[in-house]
């Protein structure tokens, strides 16, 4: 099923459930207000929701209406935890060759992760909102699930049965902050402003065979400015799946329902051309990447981050080519300002022709945690 949190003027909103074309949706009235309720005692509720969700596709529920996303807050609008890692080695290797420094071997087998604020997360069609540009602001594009009770101690194989639900991230970084922040040695603090996801949450039967080994196997895109930058494999290279992730946070303690666990920047490796260099045809998730790739290929990176005014837009398409999750799709917003009305006309450089294939092309370890 699909579920989605609207606004109603309280912290929390209210729960709907979604159709799985996206088209319409129901108020969980009756069943649940909140989607906090539901993870605190899901074996009662979902089952309840789920056959909402089944009169809702075959035209049954009685008062249906079209589903906006405009209208969402994000799908668990704070959580009890919200904690990132960086799964996707292939990202680590790419920040650390690019100041020339080696990859601990002990990446390869304990994730590296961190714990971000979650008491204001935003909705997927809200602005990115900082306070100056010269922050260095960057998009993430990740996958994130939603866990329910896990205890301390739990092996990856237990904590992928703890997973209830997987959405879409976008894990804003201020890159240009995050040096004195990590040298600091206590890690993120005001370099991470409040996340973003996606419309809808979906529980993991609605991925299909798309779910494999704690791992979703889809393309994640995400577009810059109306230009597709990033195509990229969210499955076979992700180095930690999400049990092995949920297991790290369980080691020492337990992992309580609402908990939201983020796979970190999704990155492909590149491919050698005959001429030698290397070429990235799956394009990126996040600028910072970008820039490793430019500086490993060119000695400098050239492209610079978000300005107040640029758009970002994320999604993923289910097996069946349509939008799975609902897309993320924000503006870059000084603080104070207004947003550009849902009417506007987009910007010059949104009208850029969108290429079948992202760019081939590229982020600073001074940029990165890793």
């Amino acid at each position: 099923m699909k579920l989605a949190t609207y606004r109603d003027g309280s912290r929390d909103g209210q729960l709907v459930v979604v159709s799985r074309d996206l088209s319409t949706a129901h108020y969980a009235t009756g069943i649940a207000s909140r989607l906090q309720q539901v993870l605190d005692d899901w074996s009662f509720l979902s089952p309840q929701l789920q056959d909402l969700y089944t009169a809702l596709n075959h035209g049954r529920a009685r008062h249906t209406f079209p589903f906006d996303p405009q209208q969402c807050m994000a799908p668990l609008p704070r959580a009890y935890q919200w904690a990132d890692g960086s799964a996707y080695i292939n990202h680590v290797e790419l920040v650390r060759k690019a100041r020339n420094a080696e990859v601990p071997e002990s990446f390869y087998i304990d994730p590296l992760m961190y714990q971000g604020g979650s008491d204001d997360f935003i909705g997927p069609c809200d602005p990115i909102v900082v306070p100056n540009e010269a922050m260095g602001i960057d998009f993430e594009a990740e996958i994130a699930v939603v866990t329910g009770d896990v205890k301390m101690g739990a092996t990856p194989e237990q904590a992928l049965e703890g997973i209830r639900l997987v959405m879409l991230a976008n894990d804003v970084s201020l890159r240009n902050l995050i040096p004195a922040e990590l040298a600091k040695g206590f890690g993120f603090f005001q370099s991470k402003p409040a996340t973003a996801f996606s419309p809808v949450a979906v529980t993991l039967d609605e991925l299909g065979d798309a779910w494999q080994g704690g791992r979703v196997h889809l393309a994640l895109q995400s577009s810059w400015n109306g230009r597709k930058v990033g195509l990229c494999d969210a499955g076979p290279e992700m180095t930690f799946h999400f049990g092995q992730l949920i297991a790290h946070i369980a080691k020492t303690r337990n992992v309580r329902a609402g908990s939201i666990v983020g796979s970190g920047t999704v990155s492909n490796k590149g491919v050698e051309r005959k001429d030698g260099r290397m070429d990235w045809p799956k394009g990126y998730s996040c600028i910072a990447e970008k820039r490793c790739i430019e500086t490993i290929l060119d000695g400098k990176p050239t492209t610079e981050f978000m300005r107040f005014g640029d758009t970002i837009r994320i999604e993923m398409k289910g097996l069946d080519g349509r939008s799975l999750f609902g897309a993320i799709d924000q503006e870059v917003l000084q603080l104070g300002a207004s947003p550009r009305p849902a009417t506007a006309q987009p910007k010059a450089s949104d009208k850029a022709a969108q290429a079948d294939a992202p760019d081939a092309v590229p982020g600073d370890a001074s940029e990165s945690a890793e």
